[in-house]
């Protein structure tokens, strides 16, 4: 009791001192006056006093702005020495309240926030932890570091992806750019001119450019895969590739890859996955994994491919590819992967015949006749081919009709070339004549 009655003695003094100078405009004085109440509150680990100390200096009139930052900045350090985790729970929520609101304290609320957040996803409680983070908008804060701001966001694009909660995380990775991985940190920063915003350096546990950008990807993987998007799943596998310390360590970039090389096959036929496939094909390390080389090699050959032969050969290392960010190959994978060789098949077929059988068709995919309908329907509606079906008569016409448009502007070209070749004849025998002309008149 002795000890609580010299703390509060010590304390009433210091809050004479605290009105004195903040009355005086004093912030030096103030500042100094604040902290130390705090500091003898934390000595005397009276949490309690400290809680209470914080709430009414924060609200004391007229409270330089200083000395409130100062004040929060220094309950921060405490956090981690509290004796208990509802104790810290609570310094951290008293914190939270002093700073809502305050702009000039804005990048201490966003991490006090992270820091509560963290505690209450270790408890289970996603949901709350989620919405917490979702409360602070990062990327209006012109002090923060940009790492920092790239950290918070793709925290709550974590917590969001972990709840299930797929239409706000792709919101929050909105506001990621991805072209801001690739600046180039050697470059010196410009020096802020006068009246410019200062920005707070990051703090030691924030990673590195690079580091957050491989997170990043990993992030939209696992958001991608929710999707089944195959293509883009690969873009990140791309991106992920191109970092240079993965691209160094032939540890890493085999494993990242071979996932690339799945996805292609995985992905419909487009010309973005006609580019991303000829420059993977391009690429010197895939030599190192001459059976992956083969899997893409088949793919932009235009021959017909034998799914039976190739799914023997490729099914053990389908299914020992357990370490995908977005779960492991299952069913539906393989289902796709073989939906794509029936589509390779048939846009093989149409490049060689303009008009074939169903029968025959069916024979070259090794399908039923109505699965190779139901097939090739499907890729006439998506539009990766222009097809006709004569059920009736059993015909497959893989030939582009044309409209009457385009039949007459054939006709006018033709007609172009003609009356050009017509002239060009008239005059070569005009040209022969005054020839002969000449030499009879010379004889």
């Amino acid at each position: 009791m002795e000890g609580k009655g010299n703390l509060e003695a010590a304390i009433e003094q210091l809050l004479n001192v605290e009105k004195q100078m903040r009355l005086a405009g004093d912030v030096t004085s103030t500042t100094k006056a604040v902290i130390d109440i705090l500091q003898l509150c934390f000595e005397a680990k009276d949490w309690k006093a400290l809680n209470e100390q914080i709430v009414n200096l924060s609200k004391k009139r007229g409270q330089l702005k200083q000395a409130v930052t100062s004040m929060v900045q220094q309950g921060m350090q405490y956090i981690d020495q509290t004796p208990d985790l509802e104790t810290r729970i609570e310094l951290i929520k008293t914190l939270n309240n002093v700073s809502a609101g305050k702009i000039y304290v804005e990048i201490e609320r966003a991490r006090l926030i992270k820091t509560l957040a963290k505690i209450k996803e270790e408890q289970g409680l996603i949901a709350e932890a989620a919405d917490l983070m979702q409360e602070v908008a990062v990327e209006t804060f012109g002090a923060m570091a940009k790492t920092e701001k790239i950290a918070f966001i793709l925290e709550q694009v974590r917590l969001c992806l972990v709840r299930k909660d797929y239409v706000r995380a792709q919101i929050l990775s909105r506001k990621i750019n991805p072209r801001v991985f690739d600046a180039d940190p050697s470059k010196e920063k410009k020096k802020p001119k006068e009246g410019d915003q200062v920005v707070e350096k990051a703090p030691a546990d924030i990673p590195s450019l690079l580091e957050l950008k491989r997170t990043y990807y990993e992030l939209m993987i696992r958001y991608y895969s929710h999707s089944n998007d195959y293509l883009e799943i690969c873009r990140c596998y791309k991106a992920i590739y191109e970092i240079p310390s993965v691209k160094e360590n032939p540890d890493q970039w085999i494993p990242v890859l071979r996932k690339i090389c799945w996805y292609l096959v995985l992905a419909p036929h487009d010309p973005m996955q006609s580019s991303l496939l000829n420059s993977t094909l391009e690429d010197k390390n895939i030599s190192e994994i001459p059976k992956f080389r083969f899997l893409l090699k088949q793919l932009v050959t235009m021959e017909v491919i034998q799914w039976t032969s190739l799914w023997n050969t490729y099914k053990g290392e389908f299914e020992g590819e357990k370490s995908m960010l977005g779960g492991p190959l299952g069913d539906k994978a393989s289902e796709d992967l073989r939906q794509r060789v029936i589509e390779h098949n048939i846009l093989v077929v149409s490049k060689y015949y303009s008009r074939i059988t169903l029968k025959r068709l069916a024979e070259l995919l090794c399908l039923t006749i109505q699965e190779a309908e139901k097939h090739l329907s499907e890729m006439v509606v998506s539009k990766a081919l222009v097809a006709k079906i004569d059920r009736p008569m059993g015909i497959v016409c893989f030939q582009i009709v044309k409209d009457s448009n385009e039949i007459l502007n054939s006709w006018a070209v033709n007609l172009e070339k003609l009356l050009d070749l017509v002239e060009k004849s008239c005059h070569q025998i005009h040209k022969e004549m005054m020839v002969h002309k000449a030499a009879l008149k010379l004889s």
